[in-house]
């Protein structure tokens, strides 16, 4: 069935949270959901990781993670300094094509960016998405900075002739500025992507059920939700300068 990996323009962008988002639109469809987590990094042995905070969020979800390692760092390097074996392309497939058998929609979550270090050859979850012949999903902050990242990381899935699926703000704050309301209209631009959704931010401290039933209000249709872009885009995109201004 679906496989869709979940990438974001870099670290702490809210992958884990849009992940748990698609995730429960999924579940509220009536499909059966899966969760890939490749390489765990910054998480001791015994600590909850990424797939069991989606679980937590989520619900019903089969939460799978290949390895873990300690420090907080690209899993290339996470892996070498605790003396355990990396985790390459092939058993990232190899893990979802298993899970895809049996469920409806499997979600694998990156660590970091496209194109973080996962083993000694120097492969990266792009690798990983090639031989799964996965779409994208990618997710990215509102504010100043993102265009860069955002652009760099649709030039490299172009690239590699991976599918851009689209984007997801991984968190809207509340009083958007002038750089957050710019982007929503340019995000798609940079991406060549359309944007699929806008989470609040701190959505991921909502309680289990309050975030299950508001997950499909911050998704596009395409990935299970009612989310409008083109509604969003007005009310939050800029306004236009008045004669004489600038911006």
């Amino acid at each position: 069935m679906a496989i869709v990996v979940i990438t974001g323009t870099g670290t702490e962008v809210g992958k884990t949270v849009a992940t748990a988002a698609v995730a429960a639109a999924s579940l509220a469809q009536g499909l059966s959901v899966a969760v890939l987590k490749p390489a765990q990094t910054g998480v001791a042995d015994g600590e909850p990781g990424d797939a069991a905070e989606v679980t937590r969020l989520a619900g019903a979800v089969t939460a799978v993670e290949l390895a873990r390692y300690p420090d907080p760092l690209a899993p290339a390097t996470a892996a070498a300094r605790a003396g355990l074996p990396s985790v390459g392309p092939t058993d990232i497939a190899e893990a979802a094509a298993k899970l895809s058998a049996v469920h409806d929609v499997v979600l694998v979550e990156g660590a970091g960016g496209l194109l973080v270090r996962y083993d000694e050859a120097g492969s990266t979850l792009a690798d990983a998405a090639e031989l799964m012949h996965a779409g994208v999903l990618l997710v990215a902050p509102a504010g100043l900075g993102t265009l860069n990242a955002t652009t760099l990381t649709a030039e490299a899935l172009r690239a590699r002739k991976i599918t851009l699926l689209g984007l997801i703000i991984g968190s809207w704050p509340g009083d958007p500025e002038l750089a957050e309301r710019c982007n929503v209209g340019d995000l798609p631009v940079a991406a060549s992507a359309p944007l699929l959704g806008a989470l609040p931010a701190r959505a991921g401290g909502l309680e289990p059920e309050a975030f299950r039933a508001a997950a499909p209000d911050w998704l596009a249709p395409q990935l299970g939700g009612s989310w409008d872009a083109e509604a969003f885009t007005r009310v939050y995109g800029p306004a236009t300068p008045t004669a004489g201004t600038t911006r």
